[in-house]
């Protein structure tokens, strides 16, 4: 009998231990779905490849919420925050927002070729925009809401999007909302942590079945993966500890149903708020050292980059030009081209992407304030994209006068891009770079070669007085391996 008893324990934990996948405190049913198998190393660096080389994209936050502007009753909602949760700030039923949202969200005729050409002026190889943001509104022509452009405007916005980035050669990603404050089934209380218009109230509609809205949820999603041809990302937000994966969105069906559509494209990780998706908590730097590429190919540190990015995981920061993703007449706190490229070539030094935002205004034009910045870091790039481009994260420990990146091996030397932001005063850059074989550095912007004195310890290489670059001048180092 003692035996026989002792048997049975084993087998309920074993049982247990198999049947656990996505929740960080509890156990699954017989009847939640486990991760898909895991992809080979091969396949999933071959799909992974132009990502990784990309390292710059631009961002887009666009809906509704963009035409009223961070204003509500003609009074401003907050100076600093983001708009794109206006309808969450004022705790405006969903019928109350479309009202006065949708007169003033119109779009001009040529608003995506002009989004296209700025980020291809920028240097950018992507951009990911909404599709649909927590607001519920869509901006495709959906057969399963009328609260979509399709329905109000008689537009396509996505198709319209999508066609324009293709004509300058960009990758294709969408952003889509998990969350949707619109839908009468989406029960909003089954989380004490995601955003609503209305949480902490009762249901004005009555109880509510959620697991219809995630059949919505589904259907959407199958006709944004399925008319625009080939998408290259789609980056989920976003799902709360309390409520993720199985449970809110059937997510291992969901992320099934979007690689069938489109088998090589590239997903984020926030169908998940638990570790082993890279998240140890709520906060947008809860970001976990390791991830499993089952639950999204690449991690989402949110307006920060980690001091030392997150070596062995994808990730990419994604971060604003001032305070807001969505736009707002009211937040002034523009961060500086400085500060913006140097942004970019710390992210690509510790072996991330960087996506940046820009909130366009109702119509579709994007502020003066973000197409002077994207033209500056354009203007750079133009010059020193190659320090950018196809780089790994640096080999050497933290420098106090700038940055490193990896470049490719080219003729059997290894390649270093110094990215200088403190120009020595003395006139002698210090590498800490031991016993340096045959160094030969040079101005990647002029090619003028630079002297270089390799030490036991360090390399030093002689510098002009003064930086061909204030923000950031790149020396080109090679070493023979």
């Amino acid at each position: 009998m003692k035996t026989f008893v002792i048997c049975l324990v084993w087998l309920t934990l074993l049982g247990n231990m198999l049947l656990a996948a996505d929740e960080p405190t509890a156990v699954l049913t017989q009847t939640e779905k486990v991760p898909a198998k895991v992809e080979s190393t091969a396949d999933r660096d071959a799909r992974m490849k132009w990502w990784r080389e990309a390292r710059f994209g631009m961002f887009v936050h666009w809906g509704l919420y963009s035409g009223l502007a961070g204003t509500w009753n003609g009074k401003p909602v907050g100076k600093k925050g983001g708009m794109e949760w206006l309808q969450k700030r004022v705790g405006a039923d969903t019928d109350t927002y479309a009202e006065k949202a949708i007169p003033l969200f119109k779009p001009s005729e040529d608003f995506a070729q002009q989004w296209a050409k700025l980020a291809k002026e920028a240097g950018c190889e992507y951009v990911v925009f909404t599709t649909k943001h927590h607001d519920g509104f869509a901006l495709h022509d959906s057969k399963v809401t009328d609260f979509d452009a399709g329905s109000v405007l008689q537009r396509d916005l996505v198709k319209e999007i999508v066609t324009a980035l293709r004509a300058e050669g960009l990758r294709v990603g969408f952003y889509h909302s998990v969350i949707d404050w619109h839908h009468d089934q989406y029960a909003y209380a089954n989380s004490k942590q995601l955003p609503h218009p209305l949480r902490g109230k009762p249901y004005p509609n009555g109880e509510r079945d959620h697991s219809q809205y995630i059949d919505f949820l589904h259907q959407q999603t199958h006709e944004l993966f399925s008319s625009y041809g080939q998408i290259d990302v789609v980056w989920w937000d976003y799902s709360s500890v309390d409520f993720q994966g199985e449970k809110a969105w059937r997510a291992f069906d969901l992320i099934k149903q979007t690689r069938e559509l489109q088998p090589n494209i590239l997903m984020n990780n926030r169908l998940f708020r638990l570790p082993k998706a890279g998240f140890s908590g709520m906060g947008t730097h809860s970001i976990s050292e390791k991830m499993d590429s089952r639950y999204g190919d690449f991690s989402t540190p949110e307006q920060h980059v980690p001091p030392n990015g997150i070596p062995g995981v994808d990730w990419e920061s994604c971060m604003t030009m001032n305070t807001t993703w969505g736009y707002s007449d009211h937040d002034h706190k523009w961060k500086t081209n400085q500060k913006l490229i140097r942004t970019l070539i710390d992210v690509a030094s510790k072996g991330g992407n960087y996506l940046l935002n820009i909130g366009p205004y109702g119509d579709g034009t994007v502020p003066s304030q973000s197409v002077s910045s994207m033209g500056a870091i354009g203007k750079w790039m133009k010059v020193n994209g190659d320090s950018i481009r196809a780089t790994t994260a640096s080999p050497l420990p933290k420098l106090d006068w700038g940055r490193c990146t990896t470049g490719a091996t080219v003729d059997g030397k290894k390649r270093l891009y110094l990215h200088v932001f403190k120009w020595p005063s003395n006139g002698s850059l210090s590498v800490p770079l031991k016993a340096a074989n045959n160094p030969q550095a040079s101005l990647l912007a002029t090619g003028e070669k630079l002297e270089c004195d390799a030490g036991a310890d360090s390399l030093t290489i002689k510098l002009s007085s003064y930086a061909l670059d204030k923000v950031a001048t790149v020396i080109q180092l090679d070493l023979d391996q």
